[in-house]
């Protein structure tokens, strides 16, 4: 068990860094890239699927810090597989519950499943584009509380968020 758990944080990682390699084709103009892309993120939201059956949520516990951030973002870029994407948010819910998982990935995870979902997101961390230079998140359910939410579960003010990404 120990040395299947041991190759499971492997494959996790190298699946992560996988996607880290790829994920400029996801906004690419070439066709091909893209449809790369989602082939790649749609081979890994199966794997994860597969991962989740045998093992639940792959917790820090279990399988590593880094092992258990891949997980989550193999989870996050699931988008075009509702089903894996909502079955992670409900282990990775029990898993911070439980304290064996972080709030702030499980915020990141939930407005992604939500937006996905064609909801309203809670905490603002999906954007939907840049206007004017300024990005700007899909729609909110509070946006009067969207910063004081963020903070509850340990995610910057929206404005120190986006910064980061203003002068890409």
């Amino acid at each position: 068990m120990a040395h299947d758990v041991a190759a499971l944080a492997v494959e996790l990682t190298d699946m992560a860094a996988a996607d880290h390699r790829s994920s400029i084709r996801a906004n690419s103009d070439d066709p091909a890239e893209q449809l790369a892309w989602r082939r790649l993120t749609a081979r890994h939201g199966d794997r994860l699927g597969e991962i989740m059956d045998e093992y639940g949520w792959p917790t820090a516990d279990l399988v590593g810090e880094e092992a258990a951030r891949a997980a989550w973002l193999i989870a996050q870029h699931a988008d075009r597989q509702l089903d894996i994407q909502r079955r992670a948010l409900r282990l990775m819910e029990q898993a911070v519950s439980a304290g064996s998982a972080g709030q702030r990935e499980l915020a990141f995870l939930r407005d992604r499943t939500l937006v996905n979902e064609g909801r309203k997101q809670v905490y603002g961390t999906q954007i939907a584009g840049v206007k004017d230079g300024t990005p700007l998140p899909w729609p909110c359910e509070d946006p009067e509380r969207m910063d004081e939410l963020r903070a509850e579960v340990g995610i910057e003010p929206f404005d120190e968020y986006v910064a980061k990404f203003a002068m890409a």
